[in-house]
């Protein structure tokens, strides 16, 4: 990756950004060091301009960014950096530098949902109900989505609001975990659902 540094400073913007969220955490400036530092240890470290030495965020808090990925702009000037916050990020105790919440939205909720169906595939846990599914194999994972939908509609004839919401949120709970034990994605059927769109308009 090739990183153009001010000339007069040697440092570059970092943009933070949550991995999962997508919100902008906070931004900091790296030079070449900081940068090398933050992809050998995983952990986000910026120079610090006010100490003139390389700081790693969260090394008295322990409120660490750890790095998932990191880009720069079309110009080479600007890095974005994706991260998992590990508790508040601003210094001041707030999610951002900014006062925001960190929360992810209903939608991106699928994705982190999403994302831990996928580790307990990957990394199979004795006490996971999901991994015990997994454990079970492909029949019993189908069968069980043909249950919870059956059961949705079920209570989608009765007046339970709350319990036809439990069924809802149990089939799609299954049905991710089928679609992980197929080998897809969300984002698979998405783009089957998006293509369908576009060939109708």
């Amino acid at each position: 990756m090739q990183v153009k540094y001010d000339k007069n400073t040697g440092l570059v913007p970092a943009i933070i950004q949550d991995a999962a969220t997508h919100k902008v955490l906070m931004l900091g400036y790296m030079n070449e060091e900081s940068l090398a530092k933050t992809e050998d240890t995983g952990l986000v470290t910026f120079y610090s301009r006010s100490k003139q030495r390389l700081w790693t965020k969260g090394e008295e808090s322990g409120h660490h960014l750890v790095v998932q990925q990191i880009s720069n702009d079309c110009d080479d000037d600007t890095l974005l950096i994706k991260a998992t916050p590990q508790g508040p990020t601003c210094h001041k105790g707030t999610d951002t530098c900014w006062g925001e919440d960190n929360q992810v939205d209903s939608y991106q909720f699928l994705a982190v949902l999403e994302n831990i169906i996928k580790d307990r595939h990957a990394n199979p846990d004795d006490e996971s109900y999901t991994s015990s599914l997994f454990k079970k194999g492909i029949n019993k994972v189908a069968q069980k989505v043909g249950e919870e939908a059956v059961e949705l509609v079920i209570e989608a004839k009765d007046e339970n609001d709350e319990l036809f919401k439990g069924e809802a949120a149990d089939l799609i709970f299954h049905y991710l975990v089928l679609l992980r034990a197929k080998g897809f994605e969300l984002n698979d059927i998405i783009d089957v659902l998006r293509s369908r769109h576009q060939k109708k308009n």
